[in-house]
């Protein structure tokens, strides 16, 4: 079988777990990702085994990292306290009740220059692999392997149809699709994912579809 042993093992990193190293790194990343815009001051809020251990396994830095935009075998890893520091950006930790998620979950708020507060939380499920649980209380299930489309919308007739028609139009395939609501008729979420990035022209399309209230496309690797 031609398989890597980084592939049996875990992925290339800086730190002594995939789970609690790696996984961070990913979930900061996919983090400000998801929030896009610039940020004065993230609080992460560490759950189950990452409240236990983030000092000893390196989590708290990795976090940090992340949200920096830094790869988890990047060399700078080690030293994302005083670069965050260095560019203005304040960071705190702190044991958060996280009920249902899995052991190694964080929520990540977000303070941007524009004044908002973002909530991101997040799981890092093993092997360096993570998964998104909620956006801006929102539930989502996001594992961001590949291009991912997420839109926020009311409940409404023919919305989803226009997406799809939209994406198609762009020659963009559809891989998987979920879509969750409140309840019928109130705000619903649509995650898909794509076999090719999405385009700003397929982006702003979607964004002028009636009832969508944002849309954005989140690659992190």
């Amino acid at each position: 079988m031609d398989i890597s042993i980084f592939e049996a093992v875990g992925p290339l990193m800086i730190g002594p777990s995939s789970s609690h190293t790696a996984g961070a790194a990913r979930l900061g990343r996919a983090g400000a990702a998801i929030v896009t815009e610039p940020f004065l001051r993230v609080s992460f809020g560490l759950y189950g085994s990452f409240a236990k251990t983030y000092k000893g396994h390196g989590t708290d830095i990795a976090l940090v990292a992340g949200v920096l935009g830094m790869e988890e075998d990047e060399e700078e890893l080690r030293d994302a306290f005083t670069i965050a520091r260095s560019r203005g950006l304040t960071f705190d930790f702190y044991e958060a009740e996280l009920e249902g998620m899995h052991e190694n979950s964080v929520k990540m708020t977000f303070y941007t220059d524009s004044g908002k507060e973002r909530e991101i939380i997040g799981s890092s499920i093993g092997g360096g692999q993570i998964l998104i649980c909620a956006i801006d209380g929102f539930p989502v299930q996001m594992r961001l392997n590949t291009n991912t489309l997420f839109v926020l919308q009311d409940d409404r007739k023919g919305v989803i149809y226009r997406i799809t028609r939209i994406l198609a139009r762009n020659g963009i395939n559809i891989g998987t699709m979920t879509v969750t609501r409140e309840e019928k008729g109130a705000r619903a979420c649509c995650v898909i994912e794509t076999d090719s990035l999405i385009g700003e022209d397929a982006l702003s399309e979607i964004r002028n579809v009636e009832y969508v209230h944002q849309a954005q496309a989140i690659k992190i690797d």
